[in-house]
């Protein structure tokens, strides 16, 4: 995809709904299980409808005997003190996280066919 647009960069010319759910498809074609917790607009503005701590990260897939929990960044944007929070706090565990911009989508993709 990058030489298809050699004067941008991916991040610039893609949403992160888009981003997402390039991912989520890419997740599904290669046998994972994916779970991802969709923002709604409410008259207060956007919220995911959650119970428990706010920051948890975008996506969570599981296949086999690995669990990967990833957020999912577009553009400039910046992990919350939340999402650092939570990401922190699953690194101790035994699972794989990681923070995937649209430029990883090769390395995405390298990971999940493992």
């Amino acid at each position: 995809m990058r030489d298809l647009f050699p004067d941008y960069q991916v991040d610039e010319i893609i949403t992160e709904r888009d981003f997402t759910a390039q991912v989520v498809e890419l997740a599904g074609w290669l046998g994972w299980k994916v779970c991802h917790f969709r923002p709604a607009r409410t008259k207060r503005g956007w919220v995911t409808a959650i119970l428990g701590d706010k920051g948890f990260p975008d996506c969570v897939f599981s296949r086999r005997e690995r669990v990967i929990f990833a957020e999912l960044k577009v553009g400039k944007g910046k992990l919350t003190k939340d999402q650092v929070a939570w990401l922190e706090s699953l690194k101790r565990a035994p699972v794989e996280v990681y923070i995937w911009r649209p430029n990883d989508i090769e390395e995405i993709e390298r990971i999940l066919r493992r």
